[in-house]
């Protein structure tokens, strides 16, 4: 190859003519770019006012010495061109001198057949091609930006990326650097090589100072492969989304978004989360089962001096050892009793959202009880007066735009967002009522709303990664909570069960990976999957280590996931419940002496599945599509009070828990019975204290906050502990208890009929 100074020897202006004004450059090219021979490529660079372009060509073609560039420009009018083409291979050199002091629009004509999809990335950003990904085939599938078809353009501060479409593809770019502004005060040069053997595109570097002082050495030399940088993360929880909520899983409800990236990425179908939201939530940022953390039973209130244990390790926490900056946006519901409890002191640097489980989506009121309500919005940990009234799924999204905007890509990112969609009330925008206003159903009308708009803020945010040059090295994983309520509109047909029960329509989650990391993409995995495993799959992801000393229940999936290989989980406890409703008909003679089969409990082992005490409803509801079903076609799908406490269940072969196998498999129940026994003997007592009275918002400004010191939560303790004493000394009957148990069962039926 050519010296740089033989390259740069000719249309070089005298120094003095180059500015003296010192501005760093802004576009750097240099380096070979190998085209196949016969392939026409263009390059055009339009400048902008007060700029000035000059482009000089020399070269050959198949003969020596052969011209076969244009020089074009050199002139301080706007929309002045310099164009050079190549076209009977060989070797040929572009020229390019005195670009300043604004380039304005890069715009390629054409490319080169056979080259890969590679995407530039944004302003500021290096990017080498083995850490590229493809582009879709599609540009318009591209919504980061994309220069598409042969003449399409972008502007030079928008990030874009080099599409393919039919036969004609985009070289593979090996390193670029794109910076903003494009302000430049030396001579910048690149070369074009044709070469027969090879077909992709290289951009290398000339800093200024070398092109004026003399020729490199190591010129012809490729930049050495920079270590490979830990994966930006980005998880996406919604809240209360049923199974059938989705578009991929045949509903009418609109998630194009969702479709696509579940489509391009690996859906999970054996992917299993906790039947209500704080459970899941703290076994994904903890790694471990219910049992392990003490919050066997129920979610933590808003007046409960409870919150997910300090001294459990956060999955933010681990990540913030390993490098990462880590930022939450959306819903906590893992208690905020104590400052130390809040999302600011459990790893994240930054937050935004609410505290407590559900709130009003406009004004962020929340009320725990008759006159017992404040407002919930907070800002790291001050209270966010000022954001509200604006609808909470647009205003998490515009924050994660936020977050990825003003962070450097450079750093690896951990970005948790937790949509309150679509949890109640139920509120949407009316645009997106208004796609569903045949649904004659209302509630479901204004489910489906709310998961439409939910889609759309997830479509924004990926659209912001692709923006500012995350998504060629990010991880999308997204999760739903637990099942759909479906007296809110919610459905996970065709499973049986709902929200709060262990049937399969409550832990049976939605949930894929999108990455342009993985292995194995645009498929559907079958492996074994828990909540927990996040943990694990995520920090060996990031570069950290977790030991068996951690204590974690999850497993790293990341194989299973990205590779196809088996998963390392064989076995999922979904929970142990001592406190829940002992079932009429269990008792310790029914679990053969093994275990009380009066205790709430649901574990799976293998392809078994064993329910034991009160599973909760186990209906099979259809969609809600229509305003009111008769009442015979309701009745047939469901559960009349049964006298029994065990159920077993071949998940692989009856994944809808139709065929009871308890009395034909005693084997196998006991054998899930001892297995329940054991994980019982590991379980910590479960923490679920009274509600306090100095929870109240009117205590705190009229907002939701921490309330409790340390030496209030000790006497909290204590009194905890004596009451518990009392109680087991002494039982008293209460017979406005059963009034109220029997009034709420039957309130519970006439409402199940009415829906």
């Amino acid at each position: 190859m050519l010296q740089l100074s033989r390259i740069l020897s000719r249309g070089v202006p005298p120094r003095s003519a180059q500015p003296t004004q010192s501005v760093s450059p802004s576009l750097s090219l240099r380096g070979p770019a190998h085209l196949p021979a016969g392939s026409p490529t263009v390059l055009r660079l339009r400048a902008g006012p007060e700029a000035s372009l000059g482009l000089e060509g020399r070269g050959g073609g198949r003969r020596k010495g052969k011209q076969r560039l244009e020089k074009l420009g050199g002139g301080r009018n706007p929309g002045q061109k310099g164009r050079g083409e190549a076209q009977d291979g060989g070797e040929h050199f572009l020229e390019a001198a005195t670009l300043h002091p604004r380039l304005a629009r890069l715009s390629w004509e054409r490319g080169s057949e056979g080259g890969a999809g590679r995407a530039l990335g944004r302003p500021g950003e290096t990017r080498r091609g083995p850490d590229l990904p493809r582009c879709p085939a599609e540009a318009a599938a591209c919504p980061g930006g994309s220069l598409g078809a042969p003449g399409a353009s972008r502007w030079a501060g928008e990030p874009c990326a080099l599409g393919a479409r039919g036969n004609e593809a985009w070289g593979a770019l090996l390193r670029l650097d794109w910076r903003a502004g494009l302000e430049m005060h030396a001579l910048t040069g690149f070369s074009l090589v044709s070469l027969l053997s090879f077909g992709y595109l290289s951009w290398d570097w000339a800093k200024p100072s070398l092109v004026a002082d003399g020729p490199r050495e190591d010129s012809a030399e490729q930049p050495s492969a920079a270590p490979p940088q830990p994966p930006h993360i980005i998880f996406i929880l919604t809240d209360d989304q049923g199974y059938h909520d989705v578009g991929y899983h045949g509903s009418d409800i609109e998630t194009p978004t969702l479709d696509r990236l579940a489509a391009e990425g690996v859906k999970l179908e054996n992917y299993y989360i906790q039947p209500i939201c704080t459970p899941s939530r703290s076994q994904l940022l903890t790694g471990r089962y219910q049992i392990h953390t003490g919050l066997q039973h129920s979610i933590i209130r808003p007046r409960q001096p409870n919150c997910l244990p300090l001294d459990q390790v956060t999955l933010p926490q681990k990540l913030q050892e390993a490098g990462y900056s880590t930022h939450m946006v959306g819903k906590w519901h893992l208690g905020f009793y104590r400052k130390e409890c809040l999302p600011t002191r459990r790893g994240f640097d930054t937050f935004l959202g609410s505290l407590t489980g559900n709130v009003d989506y406009y004004t962020y009121d929340n009320c725990d009880g008759p006159g017992v309500c404040g407002f919930d919005l907070h800002e790291g940990e001050s209270v966010a007066w000022g954001l509200s009234g604006q609808y909470s799924t647009m205003l998490y999204a515009q924050r994660a735009s936020h977050i990825l905007a003003s962070h450097s890509p450079q750093q690896p990112l951990f970005l948790y967002v937790a949509f309150q969609a679509v949890h109640t009330p139920l509120q949407s925008p009316r645009e997106y009522l208004y796609r569903y206003r045949t649904m004659g159903n209302v509630a479901r009308r204004k489910y489906a709303a709310m998961v439409t708009c939910m889609d759309e803020a997830v479509r924004n945010i990926t659209w912001a990664l692709k923006r500012y040059g995350f998504y060629n090295n990010s991880v999308i994983i997204f999760s739903s909570d637990n099942g759909g309520q479906t007296f809110s509109g919610g459905s996970n047909w065709p499973l049986r069960g709902r929200k709060g029960t262990y049937w399969e329509g409550g832990v049976r989650g939605l949930g894929f990976i999108h990455s342009p990391l993985l292995k194995r993409k645009r498929r559907t995995s079958h492996a074994l999957v828990h909540i927990t495993d996040w943990y694990p799959t995520l920090v060996g992801l990031a570069g950290g280590t977790v030991s068996a000393a951690d204590g974690l229940d999850g497993y790293d999936v990341w194989p299973a996931i990205s590779e196809g290989r088996a998963s390392p989980r064989t076995e999922i406890l979904h929970n142990i419940d001592p406190l829940y409703n002992h079932a009429r008909h269990g008792s310790l003679e029914g679990g053969f002496g093994i275990w009380n089969t009066a205790v709430q409990a649901a574990i799976r082992v293998g392809e078994w599945k064993l329910l034991t005490g009160d599973p909760g409803s186990g209906d099979w509801i259809p969609p809600q599509t229509l305003a009111a079903f008769p009442d015979s076609w309701w009745n047939l799908e469901r559960m009349a009070s049964v006298r029994q406490a065990v159920w077993l269940f071949n998940i692989s072969a009856d994944p809808y828990e139709r065929e009871d196998l308890a009395g034909q498999r005693p084997d196998v129940v006991r054998a899930l019975l001892a297995r329940l026994a054991d994980y019982n003997r590991t379980a910590i007592p479960v923490r679920y204290p009274a509600e306090n009275p100095r929870a109240h918002p009117d205590f705190n400004g009229g907002a939701w906050g921490p309330w409790a010191s340390d030496e209030e939560e000790e006497e909290e303790e204590e009194e905890s502990r004596a009451r518990s004493f009392s109680r087991g000394r002494r039982k008293k009957k209460c017979k406005i208890c059963k009034l109220r148990s029997f009034f709420r069962r039957l309130n519970t039926r006439l409402m199940s009929h009415r829906i």
